[in-house]
């Protein structure tokens, strides 16, 4: 089956060797995001919650640009720092999705690129 790889400027620019998703078939598999503005790739100011959902809206942005949206995600794993944040990202979570929500991990990780707190990537069927 043909790959097809998903770019946009809505999104920070991939800061390694992959790309912002892959389209295989009906399904998309997002890379991880972490909060960086998609304007000056630098990481978001503020709080964890202005982290989280910078995070969210990278993950939105390349839903996009893939045809789909968050509403698609089957599969999201969430990557944290630290896990007392956990609630924090729920209550964001719940601005962004609705019911039925999608299948979901979250991990606590000793550190993260760019000394990021929080990233998440997801796997989306189209």
């Amino acid at each position: 089956m043909p790959r097809e790889i998903i770019r946009t400027d809505k999104a920070p620019q991939a800061i390694g060797t992959y790309s912002q998703a892959v389209k295989v078939g009906s399904t998309v598999y997002l890379s991880g995001q972490i909060p960086l503005d998609p304007a000056t790739m630098d990481l978001v100011d503020g709080p964890m919650e202005a982290q989280i959902r910078r995070v969210f809206d990278n993950l939105q942005a390349v839903a996009e640009a893939a045809g789909g949206s968050l509403a698609d995600v089957a599969k999201l794993n969430i990557f944290l720092t630290d896990l007392a944040h956990f609630a924090l990202v729920n209550q964001v979570m719940s601005e962004y999705f609705s019911e039925p929500y999608p299948a979901r991990a979250a991990i606590g990780v000793a550190s993260l690129p760019k000394g990021a707190q929080v990233e998440m990537d997801a796997v989306l069927e189209l």
